[in-house]
């Protein structure tokens, strides 16, 4: 493009300016080539013309786009130039307080002066495998980049750390060392990366000091290479110092210190351990106080000595050897303060002998007093003839002081560096290592003396090593691309190097002046002029003759030539040095050995292999013999660092010093340009400008660009020729862009004018919109103002036509109201007229009517008196009739009912009710009615003869009266006078007797009354103090549901602290039994490597036996239970236990069948006597009443009791039997076969014979009890029969009254008996009825349970209802599925029975037919040597599995080792650990500690074993976490504890263990389920981790939402791979649907999956934020969107599964509110404060990293401003936020296994032929 287009108006320039190096501008005037001047307007609205000279007619530099600025790569940027970079920073560091930047290949660092909270393990772990480009710029990315590197190309690497003193030099080489032993941990137990950081705190105490720039600089250059083996694990280290400034020691600037050491030493010397240092405060000694002040603001020396001195006993040096570092260390202080007087004549001088510091020198260092003191004044001469011993002058003697104190100090560095590296050292062999170099800047000073030579010269041969490597990257980049290659000019410092090092140069001159004996500064100065004069690097300063200039590759530097020589000499006096040779201390005279090599040691085995040359070849030294220069042995070590670099891939950090103030986050643009020109970046930058700086990717271009194409031009299929098109199109030079193999390479400022297309086209849209927007606004607008003004002429219109409605309708009312009133007034009169006639009428005509009302009135009357006599008449006459009636009717049908009452007396005494209870009887008493019948109709034929008797008899009598009372009459009527009063007197005395009954009857009913008051008003008493109760009570509860209330807050208080105590309770302890694991795994790689190195050919067998977990049974042992008999005891004593092993099962289960029948029997004794209380107690209640239920129970239980004897003792007779009979035969010397057959066969002869004894005991109890019963029915007929009725069988026979007395007696006995029986079955049926109630009650319970339930399920939501219906149709369905199998096995059962009882017919109809005595069969393993003959009933499951013990490797091989989860996929979930119980179960039921304790074990170690093959396999670490924690809830549930028995069913608890305690075992189990679970974590979080960022934030969720930035030289980072792949939302959710259809399948509690989600999602929020945070280039409002929207998605998929209640969604509520700032509004205070109202889960330092990250993806989105930021931060301030930036997403949520009881039942359980497991017996 020509100058014309590119600077046109509102172009932003820059242009120079003394204070602030560059100052920003816009052109407001279209600039044409060839003007003078152009016109700019500053950033403070002033304007200026700027003057273009018209020789170079070099116009000002262009402005990058705001979008470009603060870019993490300064190579991103499309213009290049130093004002472009100088900002480029400075935005960064001072907006939004990023110190890390990336310049091509070069880390810049700038020292932000304060303690940042980036450097974190969390930090580290997230920058961990990430590439470079990816993530934010940062010390630990330059590490992470330099490790994968080593990792994939093999090739050693080195990170190169440069700088001005007080740039951060030591802390960024300390973060990347932090780094390589954090990601690169030692294998080993050795530690070696904590011993590579503890030699940190060391060498800076002995090696930095305060500086007037830096409080801690680094005083000496070190490269530290650190080692790693092929697991590419930290093994060792080795460490090269270079140029330790020794002047230091004796001489500080002003402000400035000596080394730490001194003064840590000097702030701890009050211990005890360093009285006898005689150490004082540093303000007493010389060489401590010169700088004038002795302390650090923020530092305290004795706790930094304390971490000295823990650094060096963690790397090995002894507590001796540390005092007697630190007595040298105490007498270079004392040396330093040793007074040296001089003499008169000047010449000479002296010590006194009484100088404390000078003993105190002597005796720290054991060396001798005198001596010391004389040559410390005087000085050795040797010359060929003689020897001259000759005095020195004060000075001279001060100097030789100083000498001798910087050589101890030297020496003693140099000998700490070695047993530093004696310590890093390793003897395993090295792979690679990463060298890291933390060495000096280019410095320049007022005063420039040697130091700061050797310095720059170093700086020199880094910088000629940084520019050919950028050089070589660049050239491979265009090679690797296919761009043809052209060459680039670049500043070669060949020639500087040259000047220095070179034959006859620089060092080569000031070696050979100090081999003259009287050379001087000034003769050097003097042959540097005369040698280099002509160099263009070299110069010779006006004003003065003993300095020389040269002219580095950063900056011209002046050196002054004095004590030049004195430095490279570094001359310390023989005779100083061979008395401390002689000291007395083995240290102090080992540092001072002739042997010792001058030159550090080389770096250890890989380095010693380097074969590379240098560019340059290394001039010799002229004289080998002669003692070398510390110039010649700085150039030698200089040579021997290139030689590594170079044969390392380097990595560069450029530390800058943002200020000389060491203020916090304060940029000074003068010194930043200083020191990026010093240290290369400006090159780096140059080289690349030369170039083609700016790259993109085709895809990246074609989406950042697309705009500008049109549509015919867009060619998806082909997006590379697309491209070509564009830019031929838009860039007509071709010179400004090359098209490479996967990127387009551009000139610089190619990429701002397709930005300024791309904002043209952006705003020429935006104009365009704008402009159909304000039309259809305006459109919109007169359509309004058109529909109004229609609408006010409608409204006026109507209002006229209105108003002429109105006076229409007004007239016409007038009218209307004359017409009415008229009307009214002409009505009125009339109806006046009419009223008055009508009133006339009326009254006569009621006159008229009420004369004959009257008359009628009398007539009614006269009526209605006639009515009520004649009525009261006929009523008196009816009552007289129905009274007579009423009479007559009560007497007959009392005597009807008399008749009724009597028959139905008979009926009811009939024999109905006893003819139901006893069958004989009824025919009895038909034949006694029919006798009474018969008898009956006797009687009354012989009434009808009598009647006729008596009716001839009273006639015969009546004719006797009657004369009798004539001769009476005749006689007197006296007699009959007395007659008459004495029927008086009778009936008086009825009446009498009558009226007594009445009014007793009175009083009784009196009395019931008021007892009947009485109590009523005792109840009413009593139901008012019920109700003052009900209402005292109803108080109280009102008080104590107030103090619950409080108390409940309080408890729930407390226990929400004691909950989250428990859970960080149960966190330690996970973690711990995850660190016991981690150890147990590395114990055993530790085993497999020592058995390979140990491995030597043959067979070793292996302790299988033993196990890892010890019994700790309460139970007696085998030998206390088995016998009871002292003679079978003493024979198995006798025997030994080895043969007596064998009849262990026999015995036990013998032993267990006579407890159960002595608890049977005990049982049957205590029912027996409660009946027979229960016998008595009726019995005395009522004595004739006769119960034969009753006797009939005792009868069967007295049998059954005597029956359980007789079994016991049979039982016992037949065990002490077996006893005797199974000792005798294991007495014999029979083989092992034969005792197994014998064992076999008494076993199954055992199991038959009880089977035939419960048959057997069983028939003989029914028929006992049929017989019992039947006679207990006989014996109350039999008296009756014989007793009460002895002559009713004589029906002929006639009844006189004494016979018909004797029958009704009869009856009455009957009648009794019958009464007896109806209340003893009115009792029965009371009971039946209870029992019924019962069952009432629990079916009601029932109901309201399944109420509850069902009021439960409609409060779920329509989804969760169906779930819940599904899965109770599914335990239905395998309810029934499991009754079906039940029966089918019944029914399997029975037909085994069958065929076996058929076998055994048969051999009995074959032994029968044969008649020959039986014969001995044959001998068989598992089979029975004779059949018993008894029919034996089939026993139900008990829900055991029998095995042998033998069989026991087989069971766990197949239930676990070699157990495959599609095996049992169709089958009950977690069927293995089902089985494992029931075989537990067994031998707990068999008492067989052994057994049990071997079976777990095994399991167990089995389980370890599998999880630890298949470590990465997610199916199998849920399938054997499911069964595990089964296996856990079973060994709870059948424990027999009350606690774990409330869901259990009568049949699950007859299931439980009867003889262990498994206690232990179950917290084994549950160790192993947490370790299980962390296992099933680690493998889950594996799996989803490298998804997750490509996921969550790059992929594009929405369509075309996000948008491309320009890219810098990271993108292109050798650490990428090509066709990396990435994943998306969907690839997430399908792996989530894995996961949980998995542990679903494997019947995983559900409560166990909701933890399992839990702690997947919380790290899906922590990895997504922790990336968030650390890249600029995610932190968008397009990705906020994004995130909302992956958010959302992973929320509804958790609705889906039903797992919202398991706090998933909770732990994204960081992520949540991340999101949600990146879209809200950050401009005002309102949008300030409702920022920190939504994000209350992030912390301040969160919320304002991502503010500072947020970067506009176009230029009409806005930067978030540092004002905004800082109101943020003062409205934050309150908040107590943890300190971490990151999220710790490592961290684990403690795991609760909640105790979920099965309701399967064992004995139903189907297992499957495809387990092979047909060696187990189900029992």
């Amino acid at each position: 493009m020509s100058v014309n287009e590119l600077y046109t108006k509102y172009t932003r320039v820059w242009i120079p300016d003394p204070e602030e190096v560059w100052k920003a501008a816009e052109i407001i005037k279209d600039y044409k080539e060839g003007d003078p001047i152009l016109h700019l307007k500053l950033e403070d609205e002033s304007t200026i013309e700027y003057a273009i000279n018209p020789k170079t007619n070099q116009l000002p530099f262009l402005r990058n786009p705001d979008i470009l600025v603060g870019e993490n790569d300064l190579t991103a940027l499309s213009y290049l130039h130093e004002p472009a970079v100088l900002h480029n920073l400075k935005v960064r560091f001072l907006e939004s307080n990023h110190i890390y930047t990336y310049c091509g290949i070069v880390l810049v660092a700038i020292n932000p002066y304060e303690q940042m909270s980036i450097y974190g393990e969390d930090v580290i772990y997230a920058y961990s495998g990430q590439n470079m480009g990816d993530m934010d710029p940062h010390i630990f990315a330059v590490a992470e980049e330099a490790y994968k590197q080593m990792a994939r190309d093999e090739k050693n690497q080195s990170i190169i750390v440069s700088g001005e003193s007080g740039a951060g030099k030591t802390v960024s080489a300390k973060y990347a060392m932090r780094y390589f032993a954090t990601v690169g941990g030692s294998a080993s137990e050795t530690n070696v990366e904590e011993k590579v950081l503890a030699s940190s705190p060391i060498m800076e105490a002995i090696g930095n000091a305060k500086t007037t720039r830096n409080d801690n600089s680094s005083r000496f250059g070190k490269y530290i290479e650190i080692g790693f083996d092929r697991h590419f694990h930290i093994i060792g280290a080795n460490m090269r110092t270079y140029l330790l400034e020794k002047s230091r020691v004796v001489f500080q600037a002003e402000e400035e210190r000596n080394y730490h050491i001194f003064y840590q030493l000097c702030a701890s010397a009050k211990l005890p351990e360093f009285k006898d240092l005689a150490l004082n405060s540093a303000e007493d000694f010389f060489y401590t106080t010169q700088g004038g002040n002795i302390y650090i603001d923020g530092v305290d020396d004795a706790e930094d000595f304390e971490k000295t001195r823990h650094a060096f006993t963690l790397l090995g040096v002894k507590e001796a050897h540390q005092i007697s570092i630190f007595k040298i260390i105490a007498s270079i202080l004392h040396l330093g303060n040793v007074e040296v007087r001089a003499e008169r004549d000047g010449d000479s001088c002296s010590i006194s002998k009484e100088d404390d510091h000078l003993n105190h020198f002597c005796e720290l260092l054991g060396v001798e007093h005198d001596q010391m003191e004389h040559w410390l004044c005087h000085r050795k001469l040797v010359t060929t003839a003689e020897t001259y011993v000759k005095t020195m002058s004060m000075q001279q003697a001060v100097n030789a002081r100083n000498a001798l104190a910087k050589h101890i100090y030297a020496q003693l560095f140099k000998w700490i560096v070695e047993h530093i590296n004696k310590a890093l050292h390793t003897t395993s062999k090295q792979h690679s290592f990463i060298g890291v170099l933390d060495i000096y800047g280019f410095e320049t000073f007022e005063f420039n003396s040697f130091e700061q030579f050797c310095i720059n010269y170093a700086n020199e041969k880094l910088q000629q090593q940084f520019n050919s490597h950028v050089f070589k990257l660049e050239q491979e980049e265009y090679m690797k691309e296919q761009i043809p290659w052209t060459l680039i000019d670049f500043c070669d410092n060949q020639p500087c190097i040259d000047l220095i090092e070179a034959k006859l140069g620089v060092l080569d001159l000031l070696d050979e002046e100090c081999k003259v004996p009287k050379g001087t500064d000034q003769n050097w100065a003097q042959k540097l002029y005369d040698r280099h004069s002509n160099s263009l690097h070299f110069q010779k300063p006006r004003m003065s003759n003993t300095s020389f200039i040269i002219i580095h590759f950063a900056d011209k530097v002046e050196y002054q030539c004095d004590g030049f020589l004195e430095k490279n000499r570094d001359t310390v006096y023989e005779e100083h040095i061979s008395i401390l040779k002689a000291s007395k201390f083995q240290l102090v005279a080992d540092l001072f050995h002739d042997g010792k090599d001058p030159v550090p040691a080389t770096s250890t085995t890989k380095t010693s292999k380097i074969n590379v040359r240098s560019a340059k070849q290394i001039p010799k030294a002229p004289n080998k013999d002669h003692r070398k220069t510390v110039g010649h042995q700085f150039r030698n070590s200089l040579s021997l660092l290139m030689e590594t670099l170079n044969a390392t891939t380097p990595h560069y950090v450029r530390c800058i010093k943002p200020n000389d103030e060491k203020l916090s986050f304060s940029f000074d643009p003068s010194r930043a340009v200083q020191q990026l020109r010093a240290c290369g970046v400006l090159e780096t930058i140059r080289i690349s400008a030369a170039g083609y700086p700016s790259r993109w990717t085709y895809p990246d271009f074609f989406n950042r660009y697309r705009v500008l194409m049109k549509k015919k031009e867009i060619v998806l299929s082909d997006k590379k020729l697309t491209c070509k098109n564009l830019l031929e199109n838009l860039v007509k030079d071709p010179d400004k862009f090359q098209f490479g193999r996967t990127k387009i390479f551009f000139r610089a400022g190619q990429v701002a004018y397709l930005e300024k297309l791309r904002a043209d086209k952006f705003r020429f849209a935006c104009i365009m919109i704008q402009k159909s927007v304000r039309g259809w606004l305006q459109k919109v607008k007169y359509r309004k103002i058109k529909k109004a003004a229609m609408t006010m002429q409608r409204y006026g219109r109507g209002y006229l036509a209105r108003r002429l409605a109105d006076q229409l309708r007004k007239t016409r009312a007038a009218i209307v109201f004359q017409k009415q009133y008229r009307m009214l007034r002409v009505r009125r009169a009339y109806l006046k007229i009419r009223n008055a006639t009508i009133t006339i009428q009326a009254y006569a005509r009621g006159m008229f009517v009420r004369q004959l009302y009257h008359e009628f009135l009398l007539h009614h009357k006269a009526m209605v008196i006639q009515k009520y006599a004649r009525g009261w008449m006929e009523r008196k006459k009816f009552k007289r009739a129905r009274n007579a009636a009423v009479v007559i009717q009560c007497s007959y049908r009392r005597l009807q009912a008399r008749r009724e009452l009597k028959q139905r007396k008979i009926e009811a005494r009939s024999a109905e009710h006893f003819k139901k209870l006893n069958v004989g009887m009824e025919n009895k008493i038909v034949q006694l009615q029919r006798k009474v019948d018969e008898q009956s109709k006797e009687y009354k034929s012989l009434n009808e003869q009598l009647s006729v008797a008596n009716t001839a008899y009273s006639v015969e009598v009546e004719k006797m009266r009657k004369e009798l009372e004539q001769y009476r009459g005749k006689k007197g009527e006296g007699n009959q006078i007395s007659s008459l009063q004495e029927e008086v007197q009778r009936l008086q005395t009825k009446l009498n007797k009558a009226q007594a009954e009445k009014k007793q009857l009175e009083d009784i009913y009196y009395t019931e009354k008021e007892d009947l008051l009485k109590r009523l008003a005792d109840l009413e008493e009593e139901n008012a103090l019920l109700k003052h109760d009900k209402e005292e009570m109803n108080q109280r509860i009102l008080s104590q549901s107030k103090d619950s209330e409080d108390q409940v807050t309080s408890k729930t208080l407390k226990e929400s602290q004691q909950k989250a105590e428990l859970d960080d309770e149960r966190a330690r302890y996970q973690n711990l039994l995850k660190e016991y694991s981690r150890l147990e795994q590395r114990y055993d790689n530790l085993q497999e490597e020592t058995s390979l190195s140990r491995f030597h050919p043959g067979h070793r067998r292996n302790p299988s036996n033993q196990s890892s977990l010890g019994s700790d049974s309460n139970y007696p042992s085998i030998t206390s239970e088995i016998g009871d008999t002292e003679d079978t005891l003493q024979q198995v004593e006798d025997m030994g236990m080895e043969k007596a092993a064998m009849d262990i099962t026999v015995f036990l289960k013998l032993q267990k069948r006579v407890r159960d029948l002595e608890q049977e029997r005990r049982r049957q004794q205590i029912d027996l006597e409660k009946m027979e209380e229960l016998a008595k107690r009726k019995g005395n209640e009522d004595k004739n009443t006769a119960d034969p239920d009753h006797d009939t129970d005792s009868a069967y239980n007295s049998l059954k009791r005597q029956e359980l004897e007789s079994e016991n003792k049979k039982l016992k007779n037949d065990l002490n039997e077996l006893r005797k009979a199974i000792v005798d035969r294991a007495t014999q010397n029979n083989s092992s076969n034969e005792l197994q057959d014998s064992y076999n066969v008494l076993l199954n002869q055992l199991k038959s014979a009880n089977e035939e004894l419960d048959v057997r005991k069983e028939e003989v109890l029914n028929l006992r009890t049929q017989i019992v019963s039947c006679s207990q029915q006989k014996e109350p007929i039999t008296p009756i029969e014989t007793k009460k009725m002895p002559d009713w069988s004589n029906s002929n026979k006639h009844m006189n009254r004494d016979d018909a007395i004797e029958a009704y007696q009869g009856i009455c006995e009957t009648n009794k008996l019958l009464e007896a029986q109806l209340q003893s079955q009115s009792r029965q049926y009371e009971d039946e009825m209870e029992a019924l109630r019962t069952q009432i009650e629990v079916f009601r319970d029932e109901i309201e349970r399944k109420q509850e339930l069902l009021s439960q399920t409609l409060q779920l939501s329509p989804e969760a209802q169906v779930e819940y219906s599904v899965q109770q149709e599914i335990t239905r369905l395998t309810n029934e599925n499991l009754d079906l199998k039940e029966m089918v096995e019944k029914l399997q059962k029975n037909e085994k029975k069958l065929k076996r009882q058929l076998k055994i017919y048969m051999k009995k109809v074959h032994e029968l037919e044969a008649a020959e005595p039986a014969v001995q069969p044959e001998r068989r393993r598992h089979e029975l040597t004779r059949q018993a003959t008894v029919q034996r009933k089939e026993k139900d499951f008990e829900g055991m599995l029998e095995y042998y013990k033998e069989d026991e490797n087989l069971l766990v091989k197949n239930l676990v080792t070699d157990m495959k989860p599609q095996v049992v996929s169709a089958t009950v979930p977690c069927l293995p650990a089902y089985i494992l119980f029931m075989c537990i179960r067994h031998a707990d039921y068999m008492n067989d500690d052994q057994k049990v304790h071997s079976l777990l074990t095994s399991t167990i170690n089995a389980i370890k074993k599998v999880l630890k093959k298949h470590n990465d396999d997610i199916e199998m670490t849920s399938f054997w976490l499911a069964n595990t924690s089964r296996l856990l809830h079973c060994l709870k549930q059948y424990s027999g504890d009350e606690a774990f028995m409330t869901q259990n069913t009568a049949k699950q608890n007859e299931h439980c263990l009867k003889n262990f305690d498994l206690a232990e075992y179950r917290q084994v189990l549950s160790d192993l389920s947490i370790q299980i679970y962390q296992q099933l974590i680690k493998v889950a979080e594996g799996i989803l981790q490298p998804m997750i960022v490509s996921a969550m934030l790059e992929n594009e969720s929405i369509p075309s939402l996000s948008g491309v930035k320009p890219m810098g030289y990271r993108k292109r980072s050798s650490s990428m791979v090509d066709g990396e792949n990435s994943y998306s939302l969907e690839a997430v959710i399908r792996q989530l649907n894995a996961f949980h259809a998995t542990m679903c399948d494997h019947g995983l509690d559900p409560e166990i999956i909701q933890q399992v989600f839990k702690q997947l999602f919380y790290m899906i929020s922590a990895v997504t934020l922790n990336n968030l945070l650390l890249r600029k280039d995610v932190c968008s409002w397009s990705t906020g969107m994004q995130l909302r929207y992956n958010i959302s998605q992973l929320e509804e998929w958790l609705r889906g599964k039903n797992l919202q209640q398991s706090g998933a969604v909770g732990t994204m509520e960081p992520l949540i509110q991340a999101a949600q700032l990146l879209q809200v509004k950050k401009k005002t205070t309102e949008d300030a404060r409702a920022i920190c109202s939504l994000c209350t889960s992030l912390s301040t330092q969160q919320i304002v990293k991502i503010l500072n990250l947020y970067t506009p993806l176009n230029e009409f989105e806005e930067r978030v401003t540092v004002s905004f930021i800082r109101n943020i931060q003062g409205q934050l301030q309150g908040r107590n936020d943890p300190q971490q930036l990151l999220l710790d997403f490592k961290h684990t949520f403690p795991v609760l296994f909640p105790y979920t009881p099965s309701a399967l039942s064992l004995e139903t359980l189907h297992i499957p032929a495809s387990l092979n497991l047909d060696f187990l017996t189900r029992v």
